[in-house]
């Protein structure tokens, strides 16, 4: 694989590590600025309506320009959102500079994956869209936590002069390892970017995502609480918990890189099965403390194990412009977060238990598989419509002449 995927995977723990150090940090934060922990939550909810405004709208703006430089200019962005979130001086400046940090995460991951894709030979494209993610899987597993200690012993703000530090490395790597575009990236305009998207195709990919990572989050937003009421585990062992849905998230993302190149389709629809079923047997599995720990690694393989795949059909369904529907895809993954975590939440305010909102993403995960069969069926009328056009062309006439 091209060592130039190294340095999309530094920008891609980049922004795995601003994006869920939050979580860790919010008492911290609310403490100090002297905040209400659901007022400090804003400051997540800030950062995820940046990425699903950010996503789009940047891939559409800069889809003329070389992709190198737009890699580098959103990784600029990022650094400068995170050093003013460590200078904030208040609440209010804080929640814009999370807002600025969330702006380039989509359209860096949208216009990276086009990137990689370009840099490999087709059957290996979803592999090295998987190695881009690495970066952001293994942000959970080392990232994160680190960044969470070092917010609780040197403040928190020191937290987001490390993650500008990360930045300034990713653009080092950015300038140094990806090549330089022989040509302009080619587009059709904004009107023509934003036409691409009118695709019935592309919008049941896009369904897809916000159904199966809605899944996803509808348990994931609320494992704390299953850890330590369900299956007895001290708080202080949760954030070891955490950095196991990572290995396990980690794992999924390369073997589903892997499977995808294969079997694009098969990967998607086995990893949207495996899901629902993890969920489902989350009651159970919470019972004890080792079944539990192993379904927190269960849950992240078989969630992200659909990453690859559902990136890359995106990009399939789109073909005339890529970078925007990719970077779409990330908008759609943010939905599914605040989505996932109110319908979860719903499980729960209503009284069914601290284990009730996995089952609730299994629903989202069949639902994914609805959506995702069919999206398989429209592509399958489509297939069958070509190819009776093309049948139709070369049919001879009675004097037995082919006509095209």
């Amino acid at each position: 694989m091209p060592l130039a995927l190294l340095a999309l995977a530094v920008g891609a723990f980049g922004i795995g590590t601003t994006e869920f150090v939050m979580m860790g940090l919010l008492p911290d934060v609310a403490d100090d600025l002297h905040l209400a922990i659901p007022t400090a939550g804003h400051l997540v909810s800030a950062y995820a309506l940046g990425v699903v405004i950010g996503a789009p709208l940047l891939a559409a703006l800069t889809a003329r320009l070389s992709r190198r430089h737009v890699l580098i200019g959103l990784m600029a962005l990022f650094v400068a959102g995170n050093a003013l979130s460590a200078f904030a001086p208040g609440y209010d400046s804080l929640l814009a500079a999370r807002f600025l940090s969330g702006l380039p995460h989509g359209a860096f991951f949208g216009v990276g994956a086009v990137v990689a894709t370009g840099m490999v030979a087709p059957e290996r494209k979803a592999r090295s869209v998987s190695l881009m993610f690495l970066g952001l899987t293994v942000a959970n597993i080392a990232g994160v936590p680190v960044a969470t200690l070092m917010g609780q012993h040197l403040g928190w703000r020191a937290t987001f002069l490390g993650v500008s530090a990360i930045g300034l490395a990713a653009i080092a790597s950015l300038a140094l390892l990806i090549p330089h575009d022989r040509a302009a990236a080619p587009t059709t305009g904004l009107r023509g970017e934003l036409a691409a998207l009118r695709s019935v195709p592309v919008w049941l990919a896009l369904g897809t995502t916000v159904a199966g990572f809605g899944a996803l989050f509808a348990a994931y937003s609320y494992i704390t609480p299953m850890l330590t009421e369900a299956a007895g585990f001290a708080e202080g062992n949760v954030t070891l918990l955490l950095a196991l849905f990572g290995v396990g998230a980690t794992a999924g993302n390369l073997l589903g890189g892997r499977l995808a190149d294969h079997s694009l389709r098969g990967t998607l629809f086995g990893g949207l099965v495996s899901l629902a079923l993890v969920l489902l047997l989350f009651p159970v599995l919470m019972r004890a403390e080792w079944s539990a720990a192993l379904s927190v690694a269960l849950l992240g393989m078989a969630a992200f194990v659909t990453g690859s795949p559902l990136q890359l059909m995106v990009m399939e369904k789109a073909a005339t412009a890529p970078s925007l529907a990719s970077s779409a895809n990330q908008a759609a993954f943010n939905l599914a977060n605040a989505g996932g975590a109110w319908i979860g939440g719903l499980a729960l305010a209503a009284g069914f238990g601290p284990t009730s909102p996995a089952p609730a993403g299994a629903g989202l995960a069949v639902l994914g598989l609805g959506v995702a069969g069919v999206a398989w069926a429209v592509d399958r009328r489509h297939e069958v419509a070509h190819e009776g056009r093309v049948v139709a062309t070369h049919v001879p006439d009675q004097a037995g002449v082919l006509h095209h």
